[in-house]
Formats: C-alpha cells, sequence, structure tokens
C-alpha cells in the first residue's frame, strides 16, 4: 500500500495486516487504551465491506459502548455518549460519521456537524472525502484494503501530534 498523496511528510505511517476479525479487535482495543482517543478525529477509509463499521464496532466496544453499534449510512451520525468513571473523570462523546450519503453542503451546518467537530470527544468518520470541504484535518486516518486473500491490508496515518499519540504502542 502506498502512501497517498497530499500525506505531510512528518507524518508517521504504520502498515499491518489483520488476518481476521480477532485482529481487528485486539487492534481497536489497543487503541482504546489511548489516553488521546478520548478528543480526537479519525477517518475510515475502505470499500464498502472493508471493516469500517466493524472496526469502529470494536473500538466503541472496547471503549465501554453497552448494546448495539450502528451504521450511520441512514442517520449520517450515531451519538454515545459515555459516562464519567474514576478513571476518566469527564464523560465522553463520542460520534460515528457516515457520509457516504452526504450530497448537500447545507446539511453541514443545518445538522450541527460543524459544533461537533469544535467540541471535545471521539469523532470517527467512514467516507470523509464525501464531506472533505467541511472537515479537519484528522489526527489518524484508517486505510483498509481487503486483498484476494480476505485479510485487511491496513495503514494508519497519523498527521497530527495526537495521531502520533495514539500510534506510539501500535506494533508495525
Amino acid at each position: 500500500m502506498d502512501v497517498p498523496a497530499g500525506v505531510d511528510h512528518q507524518a508517521i505511517v504504520k502498515s499491518l495486516v489483520w488476518k481476521d476479525e480477532a485482529a481487528t479487535q485486539l487492534f481497536a482495543a489497543a487503541l482504546a487504551a489511548q489516553p488521546a482517543l478520548r478528543d480526537c478525529y479519525v477517518e475510515l477509509h475502505g470499500e464498502l465491506g472493508a471493516g469500517k463499521t466493524t472496526l469502529t464496532r470494536h473500538l466503541l466496544q472496547a471503549l465501554g459502548v453497552i448494546g448495539r453499534v450502528k451504521s450511520p449510512t441512514y442517520t449520517v451520525v450515531e451519538p454515545y455518549e459515555l459516562d464519567a468513571t474514576p478513571a476518566h473523570p469527564h464523560a465522553l462523546h463520542i460520534w460515528h460519521f457516515d457520509f457516504y450519503r452526504f450530497n448537500d453542503p447545507r446539511e453541514w451546518e443545518d445538522a450541527g456537524f460543524r459544533d461537533i467537530f469544535a467540541s471535545p470527544g471521539l469523532k470517527l468518520a467512514e467516507w470523509p472525502d464525501k464531506a472533505a470541504a467541511f472537515v479537519p484535518r484528522a489526527d489518524l486516518v484508517i486505510r483498509i484494503e481487503v486483498p484476494a486473500d480476505g485479510t485487511r491490508q491496513v495503514q494508519l496515518i497519523a498527521q497530527t501530534p495526537t495521531g502520533i499519540q495514539l500510534l506510539a504502542p501500535v506494533a508495525v
């Protein structure tokens, strides 16, 4: 997997192979353990069926979300909130976006997405290219490709200091 055009030369890029869903779940658990994840923006790229929503589901479950994690394909965004705990004294706001059906720029303002992206919390976006003119620079970009063998070829691109913190413990 080549480094995409436009990636900052100071970005940190790591490549992984997820052999199965259990490997995806392990990665999600490792990422969920990073304190920097509580206030960042993560972009998820990949074709339909690549595993973007599966990764998100495992990540949210590792963070403590109970119940079904739905794909926001039709709603554009699914919000979640985790209560404060002794380990994390502040509630965690999570927004899972799916911009696949995002077509109208007015929807960005009307839905309050600008305010969401300006507020603290975890923002995860599938199909972020559809809203590229509006979303901020991602802290972490996750690109998932599915070769013929069914594994997941994953490229992690940390574009900010927060993204670099997220990748620090990730094995190559």
